[in-house]
């Protein structure tokens, strides 16, 4: 028979949020061990509630159809309420570690529920404005299932399915992680389980990815990380019936973290993806495939209560808002993509405040193509975040967006909400 002792340990609201929320860590709130020590069960989670107001714009509705991310009013007002999730859904993560024969061996699975009403189908890709009724429930995501094993010589190996690597740093650095940022589909009738935050607007969202990694041991602070990923069929660009893929993607990252001081700290990062796209065209034997890649840099820096980062991105092939989203023309030409995300923090006491602004660009393929399509998504957001306990931080945003078509269309909303972020 197994015995188990457990032990608490208190985690601090931005910790658990970006690390147990998004990467599912396994220094989880609850420790458990088998009685002969070789053996570590963790459990670990958030949940997070917020009011969500959105002012939306009565005009020019085809902004949104060609991905633009501002709300759109219809004939019967222009103003939304909901109460739901925000950039991440409640989470509950459990983990199982062990060091056999000089490895170190763990696995995690993660488990992320929403609040909002939207049990037809996806719960973060909710469109049938119908699911937010009466006898509904809410949806699951099962986003998060790997193991590693490895240890500090020979560095380590991820496999399974796991945050993607292109994109990662900027949005567990996004303040709004907590919060809410871009209100997204809360500000429409059928509410998703997650709001936007900085995704598509600043950043392309990095993804849960099937994934197979290798990270080097740490070189004075200095790593790299190398990998394969399940290759995703593309959304919204390309025409046809989809093949399969002949390659897997690739990935790959270097990471560097510089102390400069006792007070005073610099990491910086830089990421690339590759994948192919294949097609087989309706009523025609010609298949054809195009090229999607991308990188990322990322640079920030820590002096005691103030915080700061600077992030860029440019892609081919690579869409926007997510991965492969919009990244081609029906015939199956490129569109070039970038963008980028600034923010300042500073903390007073129990209270952070801060600010980012961010743009996400998207090119025509040719003169041809779509000219409702969308050039450019931006948003600003400002927020208080106050650390009431080491574990649970009460939080209000303001965040304006505004999106922009190629034809000189544009469109603008703003959001407000006020919400609490608990971690355990």
């Amino acid at each position: 028979m197994i015995k188990l002792r457990g032990k608490l340990y208190p985690l601090a609201p931005w910790a658990a949020g970006v690390l147990i929320a998004l990467m599912g860590t396994p220094a989880g709130a609850v420790d458990l061990k088998t009685a002969d020590g070789a053996w570590t069960f963790s459990i670990a989670g958030n949940v997070n509630v917020h009011y969500i107001y959105s002012k939306c714009e009565d005009s020019n509705p085809s902004i949104a159809a060609g991905g633009g991310l501002a709300c759109v009013g219809t004939a019967s007002g222009s103003s939304v309420s909901n109460i739901g999730n925000g950039l991440l859904p409640a989470a509950f993560t459990f983990g199982v570690a062990t060091t056999q024969g000089g490895y170190d061996l763990s696995a995690h699975l993660g488990l992320f529920p929403g609040i909002a009403t939207n049990d037809g189908g996806s719960p973060n890709l909710e469109a049938n404005g119908a699911s937010n009724t009466a006898l509904g429930t809410t949806g699951l995501d099962v986003r998060q299932v790997y193991m590693t094993f490895g240890n500090k010589d020979m560095g380590t190996f991820t496999l399974g399915r796991n945050i993607g690597l292109f994109g990662g740093d900027v949005i567990l650095n996004d303040m709004t992680l907590p919060g809410v940022g871009g209100a997204g589909t809360a500000s429409g009738p059928a509410p998703a389980n997650t709001t936007l935050g900085s995704i598509g607007l600043g950043y392309i969202y990095t993804d849960w990815l099937a994934q197979m990694d290798y990270t080097t041991p740490d070189y004075s602070g200095l790593n790299f990380t190398i990998g394969i990923f399940d290759p995703l069929t593309a959304l919204a660009g390309g025409a046809g019936t989809p093949a399969g893929k002949k390659a897997p993607g690739f990935h790959g990252k270097v990471a560097w973290t510089m102390p400069i001081n006792s007070t005073t700290k610099f990491y910086g990062s830089a990421t690339f993806i590759s994948q192919k796209q294949n097609f087989e065209p309706p009523g025609t034997p010609t298949a054809y495939d195009y090229n999607g890649t991308g990188f990322d840099v990322f640079a920030k820096i820590d002096v005691e209560d103030f915080e700061a980062f600077a992030y860029y991105y440019h892609g081919s092939g690579l869409g926007t808002t997510g991965l492969f989203i919009r990244s081609a023309d029906p015939a199956g030409n490129t569109r070039d993509s970038d963008g980028f995300l600034v923010q300042a923090t500073y903390k007073v006491g129990q209270v952070k405040f801060g600010v980012n602004y961010g743009e996400s660009k998207l090119d025509l393929a040719n003169a041809g193509d779509s000219p409702t399509l969308v050039s450019k998504n931006r948003k600003v957001t400002g927020g208080v975040y106050d650390s009431l306990t080491k574990n649970l931080t009460l939080l209000a945003e303001v965040t304006e967006v505004k999106a922009d078509a190629h034809n000189g269309n544009t469109n603008k909303s703003t959001n407000f909400n006020v919400g609490a972020f608990l971690s355990f």
